[in-house]
């Protein structure tokens, strides 16, 4: 290798600015070696046996056989065809994969190198075989993305996981030192990927700032208040409770175990545990509306997407990776789901006071909407004798969560958290949700009607069926919103 220059992968690591100073140990050179062409590493010199190379004596000894077979099977793949090494690999292909199998931190010569065998060939080719990837806490996918906790960063992608033309969209405006809200919203409103879709809610939700700087401060700081404030409310003696209080938190015990049943992740104790907790101190802390029915289902998809930030690939909704996750990790994820919840219920706070005048409020707006769009459907409805509020309560109380599947559910928030003001957009969603069985619900009496809207038969849809409600939503949006007189019917004139 004396006299060759170094293979463009450790000529990168060199410039490359890493922000852990624990990734700047994984490869070096010497200045010296590097201006007469040489590449050394500074700790563990390469050895060379019989032609074949090996990275450290620690190699070496991890080798069963001898050290012709090691190097054959890894210059074969373990299949004997000659493979191209990533470092050496010219191809612009490849250079993605490098960049990411370096920022992942999976390819380490002084901590891995019995994983890690390179063979010198007649052209001088260097081969590696890279070691398994287990499941883990995330680590972030690039250099410049700001590692908040091991939560809050994008997955470790397999090195053959190339991203989408949507996902490297999203990529870039998430690894951006200051994000810009409207892009990502507008981004956000066709959907987000899986891995970027805990950090994008908790930016638009407000919870985490737009500048990189301000985040790790900023969760460090709220899951500190969070944790203040179990001390406060919680973890008391129910002596120390008001009459109250106490009806309170029995309500919020009796409702968490009802909470999406048919979800094995919502049936484990851990998840009911905290779920309870959130829910009661909520409450304790807005007294003005204090703990209503309908809440617990809104933190459900919050639940969900942050406890998925911990993992890569695996469905948290089978409870499975309850096993695996750390007492303090469920914390985490109680914080975040509390503060987020917070804020959007914020926004819509007079759904949950007293007589719930914000449900009242959406409810005669969908009657007003329906009557104008589909004056055939409103018509039937009132001659049968059934009124709006008796099945748009709970669509407007839950906002839908409990006509859907959870993951519908999440492909629905995410466009409407990126709306400024979902409760208006909801509106439209209800509408044209309704408007789908028109058909079939002017041909129904009063008691199979009933029957069908207490049940609506949404139990095969998936994302494209709820792709297409938003978009249907959105045209009628485009045509009604912000105009009060597009919502009077021709009879009400």
């Amino acid at each position: 290798m004396s006299g060759k220059r170094l293979p463009g992968f450790l000529r990168r690591t060199r410039r490359r600015d890493y922000q852990d100073s624990e990734e700047e140990d994984y490869f070096t050179t010497d200045d010296d070696d590097e201006s007469q062409g040489k590449g050394k590493k500074n700790n563990n010199a390469s050895q060379k046996t019989n032609g074949k190379q090996v990275k450290s004596s620690d190699a070496t000894k991890n080798i069963s056989g001898s050290k012709d077979d090691a190097s054959e099977s890894a210059s074969s793949g373990g299949n004997g065809k000659k493979t191209t090494s990533l470092q050496d690999s010219d191809d612009p292909k490849d250079e993605e994969t490098r960049d990411s199998f370096m920022s992942n931190g999976t390819a380490t010569a002084s901590r891995s190198s019995s994983s890690l065998v390179r063979s010198s060939s007649s052209n001088d080719s260097a081969n590696f075989t890279a070691p398994p990837t287990k499941p883990a806490k995330r680590a972030a996918s690039r250099s410049s993305t700001p590692v908040l906790s091991s939560s809050s960063a994008h997955f470790n992608r397999p090195l053959d996981r190339k991203l989408s033309y949507r996902e490297s969209k999203f990529d870039v405006i998430i690894a951006d030192e200051n994000i810009k809200m409207s892009e990502l919203c507008k981004l956000s409103w066709n959907g987000v990927p899986r891995e970027f879709r805990g950090m994008a809610w908790k930016i638009m939700l407000g919870y985490l700032p737009t500048n990189a700087s301000r985040r790790a401060n900023t969760l460090k700081r709220k899951r500190m208040e969070y944790k203040d404030a179990i001390a406060q409310h919680y973890d008391i003696d129910d002596n120390a409770r008001t009459l109250q209080e106490q009806e309170t938190l029995r309500q919020v015990l009796v409702d968490v175990p009802r909470t999406a049943p048919e979800i094995a992740l919502f049936r484990n104790e851990r998840i009911k545990r905290i779920l309870g907790r959130l829910l009661y101190i909520w409450a304790m802390r807005h007294p003005a509306s204090s703990y209503v029915q309908g809440i617990n289902d809104l933190a459900t998809p919050l639940i969900a997407v942050f406890l998925s930030d911990y993992y890569e690939g695996d469905d948290v909704l089978d409870g499975n990776v309850m096993v695996l996750l750390s007492e303090e990790s469920l914390d985490e994820v109680e914080a975040d789901v509390y503060w987020c919840l917070t804020n959007i219920l914020a926004k819509i706070q007079d759904h949950y006071t007293a007589d719930q005048p914000g449900v009242q409020r959406m409810v005669m707006r969908l009657e007003e909407l329906i009557t104008r769009i589909d004056g055939n459907l409103a018509e039937h409805l009132m001659d049968v004798g059934i009124q709006f509020i008796q099945f748009s309560f709970k669509w407007m109380n839950c906002l839908l969560l409990r006509e859907f599947n959870l993951k519908c559910v999440i492909r629905l928030w995410d466009t409407y958290i990126s709306e400024d003001g979902f409760e208006d957009f909801h509106v439209y969603v209800c509408a044209a949700f309704l408007c789908q069985f028109s058909a079939q619900l002017q041909a129904m009496d009063f008691e199979k009607l009933f029957a069908f809207m207490q049940d609506v038969p949404t139990e095969n849809w998936g994302e494209t069926e709820v792709e297409m409600l938003l978009s249907q939503a959105y045209v009628l949006s485009t045509l009604f919103g912000g105009s009060d007189a597009h919502l009077t019917s021709s009879s009400a004139r």
